[in-house]
């Protein structure tokens, strides 16, 4: 934990030198409450101070009753003060003219640093995350019991907005062009790697819609493979499994583990409707598909922009969901995709209806929810979702049915990933009205439209400049078998040094040597754990066969586990174009390719990696 503190303090030095301040007495304080406290002072803590930051910034002035837990004087804090004053008037509380904008990052870094660091939460607060869940199920039952949802106008706002990608997946369900897809993670089923492509159960719902025979078996000449499989009733399917994850230490993440089955039908669906979405124009129409522009699944840099743009100008307002997830009802995906029958049936077969809780020993029936996090469905529906949620609390505020040209005025000014939402400033009181009235839950401390911070999809700006903390992810590594500490460390480091701190990540640097023999400057398209830096790379050989520069550094190495599928299996996989090469991504930032076709070892060893070893190659330093 020594090394958690250094950190802390290393960081607040640097930035005190930014900033022309002192940290000592904010060091001594953040020591003794870590000795008194342990480390949910860093985790909780001050992740708390630095949220009411936030929210001082938003209101343009400090709020009495912000920063609980901490001593004031004349209306400030005297923890970070130093930083304070260049942000705030000391006497009045309020926002200066002309805040010093370093000063922001420095307190949003300082107590943001741990924030997200992946420890697992205690018993209690992970089940009461767990009792949010099933409170979740009872909201919707209760929203769904007021029977106040206009579903005529949802259905109608919705197809203005996705008509013609619905009517295109549409057709290609009905016609049955759609390819399914293993993925490599976990299941309800508790299957995995190529175990997958010999599946025992298959749930009547799916079978009505897409039978086992076309898209679970290489051809028709193997139903006789229907011996094996055991097609489930409605009341007999396998529930999904929802587990916790880490996200905080004030909270986890909870996820509901799919059956292998629907998870598979799930992606055949995913692929078409992302690629769509995303697409200009739809293939067969002539006009240009109305949702482009607004939706992002691969990208979230659109919507960074746009907050970087509604903290200059003022104009637009980032908003975020509480429980976005869990909180989409099966009507709103109904109302939505109601006008395309096979599209609805398609989309309804893979939905899973029940889930078990094992952690509170619970289990739900008749889910309300669309789907929980861990289905492949769920975030492009509930994407689509909050943006026809928006263009109905727009077309409130316009006093007149929105129509095509309506909807384009707003190109660049609405923004909807995953619930991370961009609408416009003027629009933001009949939006939040919308998204209540249709059961969601706005998080006001995590949404922002009054003064000159904006948030978006991991961005944070303030009057146009990035203010984004740098987070540490994962504890300190002890020696080089933790390969994922290591990865996570360096990518730290590297994210220190393009933000300027340089002095930190020269003290890293030295942490790192210490447990690494070698690592050497590189570009960061480098394969290797390597340092960035704005000093060139110093080849130390030449690859005589490629006659290229080669430096010594460690490379993240997978190894698979030895997992294999029978004969028919093995057919069924060789035969799935989609199947056989996906991606793995790393806390780095950079990704590790799987078992390919090119992998001669991908039809025995498969699924997510057991382990990822750290060894050391001869790599290209760019």
């Amino acid at each position: 934990m020594k090394s958690t503190l250094d950190l802390w303090r290393e960081l607040a030095n640097e930035l005190a030198g930014w900033c022309h301040t002192s940290t000592a007495l904010d060091f001594k304080k953040v020591k003794s409450r870590f000795e008194n406290e342990g480390m949910s002072f860093l985790t909780i803590t001050l992740p708390s101070f630095g949220k009411d930051f936030e929210n001082c910034l938003e209101a343009s002035k400090v709020d009495r009753n912000s920063f609980y837990g901490f001593r004031r004087k004349s209306g400030l804090p005297l923890f970070l003060r130093g930083f304070l004053d260049q942000i705030f008037d000391a006497s009045s509380g309020v926002l200066l003219a002309e805040p010093s904008k370093d000063s922001i990052f420095a307190v949003r870094q300082l107590t943001l640093l741990y924030s997200k660091i992946l420890i697992p939460c205690s018993d209690d607060r992970v089940r009461d995350t767990f009792q949010g869940y099933v409170n979740c199920e009872q909201d919707l039952r209760d929203w769904e019991n007021r029977n106040s949802f206009d579903d005529k106008t949802f259905e109608r706002v919705s197809s203005l907005l996705f008509a013609d990608v619905f009517a295109k997946l549409d057709d290609l369900i009905r016609e049955g062009e759609i390819t399914p897809k293993h993925g490599p993670g976990s299941t309800a089923d508790r299957l995995s790697g190529n175990q997958k492509f010999d599946l025992r159960y298959w749930p009547k719902r799916l079978e009505d819609v897409f039978p086992f025979w076309e898209f679970a078996l290489p051809n028709v000449r193997h139903t006789n493979r229907y011996n094996h499989v055991e097609i489930l009733e409605p009341g007999n399917e396998i529930p999904v499994r929802v587990i916790h994850v880490p996200k905080t230490l004030r909270t986890p993440r909870i996820i509901a583990i799919e059956p292998t089955c629907m998870q598979y039908m799930q992606q055949a669906i995913l692929k078409p409707m992302v690629e769509l979405l995303e697409s200009k124009r739809v293939l067969g129409n002539t006009r240009n598909n109305l949702a482009f522009g607004f939706l992002g699944f691969s990208d979230q840099n659109p919507n960074r922009d746009l907050a970087a743009e509604g903290s200059i100008k003022g104009e637009l307002a980032t908003l975020d969901l509480s429980e976005a997830s869990d909180r989409v009802h099966i009507l709103h995906v109904e109302a939505m995709l109601r006008r395309f029958p096979s599209l609805w049936e398609g989309v309804s077969a893979t939905r899973s209806t029940k889930a078990r809780i094992p952690e509170l020993g619970v289990d739900l029936y008749s889910l309300r929810k669309f789907a929980s996090m861990g289905s492949a469905l769920c975030f492009p529906m509930e994407a689509m979702v909050f943006l026809t949620a928006i263009f109905i609390g727009i077309e409130q505020r316009l006093g007149h049915q929105l129509t095509r040209k309506d909807v384009k005025s707003y190109v660049g000014k609405v923004r909807v990933y995953g619930d991370d939402l961009i609408v416009p400033v003027d629009c933001v009181d009949v939006v939040i009205d919308s998204l209540s009235r249709l059961g969601f839950k706005v998080n006001t401390n995590k949404s922002f439209w009054n003064g000159k911070f904006r948030e978006s999809c991991g961005g944070d700006f303030f009057d146009g400049e990035d203010v984004t903390p740098i987070r540490f992810r994962q504890e300190f590594p002890r020696n080089h078998r933790d390969a994922s500490q290591l990865q996570s460390l360096v990518a730290f480091r590297n994210l220190l040094y393009e933000r300027g701190l340089w002095r930190t990540a020269g003290w890293l640097d030295k942490r790192i040597l210490g447990i690494l023999k070698y690592f050497p400057i590189a570009e960061p398209t480098a394969a290797g754990l390597c340092r960035r830096s704005f000093l060139p790379w110093m080849a130390e050989r030449t690859d005589e066969a490629a006659q290229a520069p080669r430096v010594r550094a460690y490379v993240a190495t997978p190894r698979f586990k030895r997992i294999s599928a029978s004969g028919l299996g093995s057919l069924t996989k060789c035969l799935m174009s989609s199947e056989g090469d996906y991606v793995v991504d790393l806390p780095n930032g950079r990704s590790i390719r799987g078992p390919s076709f090119t992998d001669p070892k991908h039809l025995t060893h498969s699924g997510r990696p057991e382990v990822v070893d750290i060894k050391l190659r001869w790599v290209e330093p760019f």
